[in-house]
């Protein structure tokens, strides 16, 4: 019966979660509420108040599901590919998928979020930091063993792995608040061919980078070429 009640708890903070991650890219962090979150789902909100305890932890616990959203959508569909600036491509296309298909409503969650609480400091806005500056880090990683594994043209010690990194998360990131904003696919479109160009003029290895992106289908889920 303690395992039945565990499980049932468990599944009401999973439906919980799902809920608040589609609010908060859309009306953002603020827009969450305990009680309205409890009545949308026909939840007692009694039963919410006591698997969250504040709007905060309701925030915190979002971020965090958010996250492992993110990672199963972007990061895991690429992890196990060889070092390369093949793999940084895959991991730009596996990105710009997530954020077109809308997997959660409002665009890129982490975009979205960040806007709100960036100059608003605490454990909500140090939470989206954190997660944000692991992303920039995971990216400047796989171009740093690229590096070492002789993938840019230019001499190891001259290229700047940050800068590169900044460049192609601008990219997408304009990607996503255009399309966001004005509801359509194009921007993917133009932000995948200036990263494959980048990486192209990078590359010591010109014929394992395409040539030019698939055109997203985002009807899909998918690219096609």
């Amino acid at each position: 019966m303690t395992d039945g009640r565990v499980e049932r708890g468990n599944q009401t903070r999973r439906t919980v979660l799902e809920r608040t991650m589609d609010i908060a890219s859309v009306d953002g962090l603020e827009g969450l509420s305990l009680g309205k979150i409890a009545a949308d789902l026909g939840l007692s909100k009694s039963g919410v108040f006591a698997l969250f305890g504040s709007k905060e932890d309701l925030q915190l616990a979002t971020i965090r599901a958010a996250r492992a959203v993110f990672v199963e959508q972007v990061v895991r569909p690429v992890q196990d590919e060889p070092a390369g600036l093949d793999k940084v491509w895959r991991l730009c296309e596996s990105w710009l998928d997530y954020s077109g298909r809308r997997v959660f409503p409002g665009g890129c969650f982490f975009y979205s979020v960040s806007a709100e609480f960036d100059a608003r400091p605490g454990p909500v806005h140090d939470e989206i930091a954190q997660i944000r500056g692991d992303w920039t880090r995971y990216i400047e990683r796989l171009l740093d063993e690229a590096r070492l594994a002789g993938g840019f043209r230019e001499p190891a010690g001259s290229v700047d792995v940050p800068q590169l990194a900044f460049e192609i998360m601008a990219m997408m990131e304009l990607a996503n608040a255009h399309s966001v904003l004005h509801g359509e696919a194009v921007d993917y479109q133009r932000a995948a061919r200036g990263i494959l160009a980048r990486l192209r003029a990078a590359t010591a290895a010109p014929d394992e980078l395409p040539e030019r992106p698939p055109t997203f289908d985002f009807t899909t889920g998918r690219p096609s070429d």
